[in-house]
């Protein structure tokens, strides 16, 4: 197996993640991103595909934090109750650590590569696997907050919730 289907195959992996992660979660919002981090893979398959093929990857990625921003202001604004499933925060944080890895091995293979499109491309997906790490981290820190609200003794957090 080549790098470009061993890169293929972790994006697949990785839509399936959230996909199915999708179908168990609780809330609107967090379904919202996990799709929108879902998508974001199929784009980075599409784009190890074409290097495969030697075709022209064309890769851009849509997935911004600002544009998770606005889904969890959306939540916030929303009110009432949030059904969220706080199980799932050991999911999510493997899935950070799934993200890391990948992160990892792209720029280890942007280095390995030839092609200089084909080395700005694996920077470019390494870059979005580290803001998938960063987007995952805001939604443990969205599901858990009511937990960490609560359990916290000293209540100096009484912040904007």
């Amino acid at each position: 197996m080549n790098i470009y289907e061993f890169a293929m195959k972790m994006e697949q992996d990785g839509e399936k993640f959230y996909r199915d992660a999708v179908r168990t979660c609780g809330n609107k919002g967090v379904a919202t991103i996990l799709t929108m981090m879902a998508d974001d893979e199929v784009k980075h398959y599409r784009a190890f595909e074409a290097m495969k093929n030697n075709a022209d990857p064309a890769y851009s990625s849509t997935l911004s934090l600002e544009s998770v921003k606005n889904v969890f202001e959306e939540i916030r604004d929303q009110g009432g109750e949030l059904d969220l499933n706080t199980s799932q925060i050991d999911l999510y944080k493997q899935a950070q650590q799934v993200e890391k890895r990948s992160e990892e091995f792209f720029l280890e293979k942007a280095a390995e590569v030839d092609s200089l499109v084909h080395k700005k491309i694996f920077l470019s997906i390494a870059a979005a696997e580290r803001e998938h790490f960063k987007l995952l981290g805001h939604v443990i820190d969205f599901v858990n907050r009511p937990n960490e609200w609560i359990e916290n003794a000293e209540w100096h957090h009484l912040g904007e919730y």
